[in-house]
């Protein structure tokens, strides 16, 4: 289910290389579907790891993100990252976290999408459990609907979705990398309205 931004949205423009759009009004913001593209043969190291990366997940964040719940009985998704791991080969990274905060890594196969072992985190205190165990509880947005919402404004491939905190304010931050140029586009998009708060443009 996507969860539409609220309101109007209303682009503003972006300064440059790497611009921000603040919101305005209602609290959302539009961004160019892809940003400037990129000439063949010409693209910055980030838009060519991202070249690498994508096509090489033949499954998506969605199916990462259920794989690692499913390892870890009785969580929730907290964040599922498109990345090289140790040995240098693509994996989506995940965290999960019971509803007591205590949160797991767990690495998914991109081709296969079955789950690794997760390792549990035994570094967290309690003030940091109880910190991650509210936000979730407290979410009426899932991370699916955030992506969909960030899909919604801009056709790509979704290789990041992680709960984070922007001023304070608890955001699902949505990564989608548009093919026709390799930029990547974040989206904020708030947990409890599914607004967008913020949009930025990597064009790096």
């Amino acid at each position: 289910m996507v969860v539409a931004a609220a309101g109007a949205l209303l682009m503003c423009g972006c300064s440059g290389s790497g611009g921000q759009t603040p919101a305005h009004g209602t609290g959302a913001a539009q961004a160019s579907p892809s940003g400037s593209s990129s000439p063949s043969g010409n693209l910055t190291e980030d838009q060519a790891e991202r070249k690498a990366l994508i096509p090489a997940a033949k499954v998506d964040y969605e199916v990462a993100a259920k794989a690692a719940v499913k390892a870890v009985p009785g969580s929730k998704p907290v964040s599922v990252e498109l990345e090289r791991g140790a040995d240098g080969t693509p994996v989506w990274e995940t965290e999960v976290a019971k509803s007591d905060g205590t949160s797991s890594k767990v690495p998914v196969d991109v081709a296969t999408g079955k789950a690794g072992k997760p390792r549990t985190d035994t570094g967290e205190d309690s003030e940091d459990k109880t910190k991650l165990a509210s936000r979730l509880n407290n979410a009426k947005v899932t991370m699916y609907q955030a992506a969909g919402t960030a899909t919604g404004h801009t056709k790509g491939t979704v290789s990041t979705v992680k709960l984070d905190d922007e001023n304070d304010t608890p955001v699902w931050k949505v990564d989608v990398v548009t093919h026709a140029d390799w930029n990547k586009t974040t989206y904020d998009v708030d947990v409890s309205s599914g607004k967008v708060l913020r949009v930025k443009v990597d064009r790096d």
